[in-house]
């Protein structure tokens, strides 16, 4: 199975049934982006995206049996130093305002909140549910 497959497959397994799993081309575009920093393992991914000084992170994913044991805090950190060394001095991410675990493993790493967009998710049969926007200044790496 080729690697987009393969985060397609953990994403829709990570986020089901609340979004629409991206699909392993979407994937393929993104991890093929020169400034892309795909950070994985067995059971997980980070991908984020590093524009100027700026990255963002567009996707943390954890498969839902292997979660609780540190795989998402050590691709975030992994995620952050690619994008530092990148250039990035500053990440921001958006975190679905109903998902508290998420939120804490953000804060735990640094993240503070700066900025809220209303209605940001889609949710099939429901309300659709704020992002909150968060920030981190991103250590320099040599």
């Amino acid at each position: 199975m080729s690697v987009p497959e393969t985060l397609a497959r953990l994403h829709a397994r990570a986020f089901a049934p609340t979004a629409r799993g991206w699909s392993a081309a979407e994937f393929a575009y993104l991890i093929d982006a020169p400034h892309c920093c795909l950070c994985r393992e067995d059971h997980g991914f980070a991908l984020s995206r590093v524009i100027a000084d700026e990255a963002e992170l567009l996707m943390l994913a954890t498969d839902p049996d292997h979660r609780r044991k540190g795989i998402a805090a050590r691709l975030l950190a992994e995620v952050e130093r690619a994008a530092a060394l990148q250039g990035a001095s500053r990440q921001f991410l958006e975190v679905a305002a109903d998902n508290p675990a998420a939120q804490s493993l953000y804060t735990k790493a640094g993240y503070a909140q700066v900025g809220r967009r209303a209605g940001y998710y889609a949710r099939s049969g429901t309300t659709p549910i704020d992002a909150l926007v968060l920030s981190k200044a991103l250590e320099p790496v040599s």
